[in-house]
């Protein structure tokens, strides 16, 4: 654990992107809000991190009864509330994640820049699209925009940079590729990444609790349809 200003502390978790480091972020997560501690705001899950926004004058003032935290500092308070939730927290070994499947449809003028993704890898876009729709893809968190997923398990056979300049707009629900990782773009934003198809699901639900389609810890899968079908979907949806 880690100072994070006046206010906030960061635990590492982990030194790499990975299934493992995951679980144990989710875990504490959910602890933390389970047996939230007083002057808790809030608590922020990262790839291998989790930060915890405080209340330091909240923290002190419940601890001032109690002759042991007198000298203690805000921090020094906190590291130890958290280092008592995380003593009876669940490694979340026998968690069954969520599988949310996203329909996607690929190229045209919803992914122009696929045919980029199969040149760079030299091979065709309906490969690119085979390839994207076999993986199953790790919601590692939540961020950057409301809603955007960030994805884990994409396979390096269609990996490809990032464009040399970005967009100044991306319309919600564009799918691309950035290096080793695929996401949804759940509002309209600049941003670029490599566009190969969009999906007319609303990632980015801002009347719902949660308000985001997606959760870490959650599997997503895509699956590839017809310009007809998104169009259906959208009525539908409507």
């Amino acid at each position: 654990m880690s100072p994070l200003g006046e206010s906030a502390i960061r635990i590492e978790l982990g030194t790499g992107i990975d299934p493992r480091t995951h679980r144990k972020v989710k875990a504490l997560r959910e602890a933390l809000e389970q047996h939230a501690f007083p002057g808790m705001i809030e608590c922020i899950p990262a790839f291998t991190s989790v930060t915890v926004l405080y209340d330091p004058l909240q923290v002190r003032a419940v601890s001032m009864g109690r002759p042991d935290c007198k000298a203690r500092t805000s921090y020094e308070l906190v590291c130890a509330a958290v280092q008592q939730i995380a003593f009876r927290m669940d490694d979340g070994t026998d968690h069954q994640p969520r599988v949310v499947e996203i329909p996607v449809c690929y190229g045209g003028e919803f992914g122009p820049d696929l045919h980029v993704v199969a040149g760079h890898n030299q091979m065709t876009a309906e490969e690119v699209i085979d390839i994207h729709t076999g993986g199953e893809y790790l919601v590692y968190m939540i961020g950057f925009a409301p809603g955007f997923p960030y994805l884990g398990g994409m396979s390096e056979r269609i990996a490809t940079p990032r464009r040399a300049a970005p967009r100044t707009s991306i319309p919600e629900g564009t799918v691309g590729i950035a290096g080793m990782q695929t996401g949804v773009y759940p509002i309209s934003t600049p941003g670029g990444w490599q566009l190969i198809g969009r999906t007319p699901l609303q990632l980015f639900r801002p009347h719902d609790n949660p308000p985001s389609l997606l959760q870490s810890g959650d599997i997503v899968k895509f699956r590839s349809i017809s310009l007809e079908e998104f169009e259906q979907y959208r009525e539908d949806s409507q």
